[in-house]
């Protein structure tokens, strides 16, 4: 069965639905939702993609990635996909939303609206390895510089969010989450 991606204007409000490669393939805006998981040390679960994805193989991102389906809200997408790529849940807040548009070697054009989501977790993930093909937890402060030395080796939407995220430190974390990765570092 084909996914079907939910297609948006610029203020996010569906205009329908399109299956998933043609409109990337098309270039057309589609929601999308972003995850950045934290541990209580502060550090970002991050995910290597997995080296049979249709775009980005092999690249490092955020936490899960994907859209939200026809019919599903982006805090449920989120959830899911949380679920499906690193086999854990947790309870996920809300922060902040962006467009992006990308062109890939293969052709594809991911132009995206994407809702960025946060929470945390202190366990082992258990990866799809459809999905990821790694994992790792790392510093902010240590990603920041690697993406900086060394930005290909990381998603574009990944970087975005990261450079938006040490913009506006402040606003994009829940207040919660804010507290505890302030008082560790």
């Amino acid at each position: 069965m084909k996914e079907h991606v939910i297609l948006v204007d610029t203020h996010d409000h569906s205009i329908g639905e399109m299956e998933k490669m043609e409109a990337h393939l098309k270039g057309e805006l589609h929601r999308a939702l972003s995850i950045l998981v934290f541990n209580d040390q502060g550090e970002i679960l991050l995910q290597q993609r997995a080296f049979s994805k249709y775009h980005t193989p092999g690249l490092w991102s955020n936490t899960a990635c994907s859209h939200p389906r026809p019919g599903e809200d982006s805090l449920e997408a989120a959830t899911r996909r949380l679920r499906e790529e690193m086999g854990f849940t947790t309870e996920l807040s809300g922060s902040f939303e962006f467009i992006y548009k990308a062109h890939f070697d293969n052709g594809l054009i991911e132009h995206e609206y994407d809702h960025v989501f946060f929470g945390t977790f202190n366990g082992i993930p258990v990866l799809n390895p459809e999905e990821a093909n790694a994992y790792k937890w790392v510093k902010p402060a240590d990603l920041m510089e690697d993406m900086r030395s060394a930005p290909e080796k990381y998603t574009v939407w990944f970087r975005i969010i990261m450079e938006k995220w040490k913009k506006d430190f402040l606003n994009c974390l829940p207040k919660k989450l804010f507290i505890q990765i302030t008082l560790i570092q």
